[in-house]
């Protein structure tokens, strides 16, 4: 399920999406609602932010007592050292600050906090917010910003996408709890894929479906669909498959998915491929391929194989999850090697092979010669094409 804005933003290094307030404001309450302490006498680090225009230091700033939180603290990363060169956009609040320096703005990154009312009003707000420069450029891997890392309790942000498994790995590295929004496809990555098996990691609660609209800079190159410019100028795009990332519990993933048998999916699904059909069965092991989440029969009991989207309905108490196809990590997780070999084929010059290149099927002619597209054999020998990667998920019992 790739996307186009994300792909060309990788390749181009380019990572200044700015997150909307509403989606934040929305995320948070989920957790809320869970858990109304969550952040109760917390410090929460949003790093990789730009805070002078940060939607999310906004929006913890001016929730600061409604939280409870004990400290906020919000970095950002130095322009002259970002791939993307858009230039110091600059705010009267740091312009006008006795601290500001021109030459150290584009080389250093800085630093904003907030903990006790400044300004004397008898409250913590946005106008209590204190920054200076940091000493280094505000690259989350330095010493400096692991050491604030490291006094965090909470972790919120929207990390680079291309650094987003090196991001992950930092956090994981510090044992900090976190919200960050990242490409849902990054699941099915071999560093990533084992935390969500083993429920240490989990989709937040407000995103599970549809794209999400990103405030991009000014000299962002537009050259995709799914753009816009707002009446004040603003740059706009909407991205595919993102989704937040968490290991804060919410209500969401403890609601266990409506489920009908397998004979009344077979008889009323509203997927043709299912309707009137039946479930393709894999032939190297005992598991059927469940192409729709919503087509999860309810009385089965084996292994099925389920599209990675499943994640956003998963519900630990009802399912365990076995595997993943084609993950490529059999060294670190041995016990899954039987998941990721399931019926690959390559079709070359019209004919079938598996992975020792011989013929697997005499009779089997695929579509599109020399095509690169994976696909399978069904129990009855029937081609299957399969895009996409499967987890593999059991009933609990």
């Amino acid at each position: 399920m790739a996307n186009t804005n994300l792909t060309k933003a990788k390749n181009a290094k380019q990572d200044e999406f700015y997150t909307q307030y509403e989606d934040i404001e929305k995320e948070v309450r989920a957790y809320l609602e869970y858990n109304p302490d969550t952040f109760r006498d917390k410090v929460v680090l949003l790093p990789c932010d730009d805070p002078e225009w940060s939607n999310f230091t906004k929006f913890f700033a001016l929730h600061f007592e409604d939280l409870g939180l004990k400290k906020l603290i919000s970095t950002s990363y130095a322009p002259d050292s970002k791939q993307l060169k858009i230039g110091s956009q600059l705010t009267l609040f740091e312009k006008e600050s006795p601290q500001f320096d021109p030459t150290k703005t584009q080389i250093k990154g800085k630093i904003f906090e907030l903990d006790r009312d400044i300004d004397g009003n008898g409250h913590i707000d946005i106008d209590d917010l204190q920054w200076h420069y940091l000493e280094g450029d505000g690259d989350f891997k330095s010493e400096e910003i692991k050491a604030l890392r490291d006094e965090a309790d909470i972790i919120v942000t929207n990390p680079p996408f291309s650094l987003f498994r090196e991001f992950l790995a930092w956090i994981l590295e510090g044992d900090k709890k976190f919200i960050i929004i990242g490409n849902m496809n990054s699941v099915t990555c071999k560093e990533i894929f084992p935390f969500f098996m083993d429920n240490i990691i989990w989709y937040g609660c407000s995103i599970s479906s549809g794209d999400r609209e990103f405030g991009v800079p000014d000299c962002y190159p537009i050259d995709a669909s799914g753009w816009r410019i707002d009446e004040n100028g603003n740059k706009y795009i909407r991205v595919k498959g993102v989704r937040w990332f968490t290991n804060l519990d919410h209500g969401r993933r403890h609601q266990p998915l409506s489920l009908m048998s397998m004979n009344d999916n077979l008889k009323f699904s509203k997927h043709k491929e299912l309707k009137g059909k039946k479930y393709q069965t894999y032939d190297n092991f005992n598991a059927i391929d469940v192409p729709f989440t919503d087509a999860i029969p309810s009385d089965y009991d084996k292994p099925m194989g389920v599209p990675i989207s499943f994640l956003d309905k998963y519900c630990p108490e009802q399912f365990e999850i076995l595997g993943l196809s084609q993950i490529g990590c059999h060294d670190k997780l041995p016990d899954i090697k039987k998941y990721n070999d399931y019926k690959e084929m390559r079709c070359s010059d019209n004919q079938p092979t598996g992975s020792s290149g011989g013929k697997t099927n005499e009779n089997a002619v695929l579509p599109g010669k020399g095509s690169k597209k994976t696909y399978y054999l069904g129990s009855s020998g029937e081609i299957v094409h399969s895009e996409y990667k499967r987890i593999f998920i059991r009933k609990k019992q």
